[in-house]
């Protein structure tokens, strides 16, 4: 795998690669590298924090989050909907839905999304705050980073069986640890998950 992929707890991740990129900045610690680009998938305070954002933006960062989120950041922000397809600081960024099925929390209405981020020539998904929903079922990607926690998202079992349908070469647990979930729910996505899993230890 050419890209690093830093777990920053939570939704929370920093992608190294060609570009450095950040999605869903959260209770970020001091002294991380400055972003080329971040991206934020809805407008919750556990997702779109303006504080975090600051901490790894410069003014070459580009930062792209839906109508909702970018009304609480600073400006520049570019406003990002489900099918967009975008350059961002020359990273390739697919703009998928995230939503809940059988949940109030995440309403398909609010247009929360999840991103596909190109780097290294990997494609790594983000599903944002999703239940596994239609949307996700033709879409190629090599490394998946997924919800496990339940309530609020997809379950490890549900996240489990999205893998067995994305296919991907890696699959990545999120959402525990913090507000809902734990580490015996990335376990049990593990033990359930029919492609490779790796269960990251948040850095902060």
């Amino acid at each position: 795998m050419t890209v690093e992929i830093h777990w920053l707890g939570h939704d929370a991740f920093r992608l190294e690669g060609e570009k450095t990129v950040y999605i869903d900045p959260w209770k970020l610690p001091e002294g991380l590298p400055p972003a080329h680009l971040i991206l934020i998938t809805h407008d919750h305070y556990d997702h779109c924090s303006p504080e975090d954002v600051e901490k790894v933006r410069t003014a070459e960062t580009v930062v792209a989050a839906p109508a909702a989120a970018a009304a609480k950041l600073k400006a520049p922000v570019t406003i990002v909907q489900p099918g967009d397809q975008l350059d961002l600081n020359g990273v390739p960024v697919e703009v998928v839905p995230a939503y809940n099925i059988d949940k109030p929390f995440h309403p398909k209405q609010a247009g929360h999304v999840g991103y596909i981020v190109t780097l290294g020539g990997e494609r790594i998904y983000h599903t944002g705050d999703s239940d596994p929903i239609p949307e996700m079922n033709d879409l190629k990607v090599d490394i998946a980073l997924l919800p496990v926690s339940g309530k609020y998202v997809m379950d490890a079992d549900q996240a489990a069986e999205l893998a067995g349908r994305l296919r991907p070469k890696l699959a990545i647990p999120m959402h525990y640890g913090e507000i809902v979930g734990s580490e015996a729910d990335a376990r049990r996505f593990q033990e359930r998950c029919p492609v490779p899993v790796r269960i990251l230890q948040p850095e902060r």
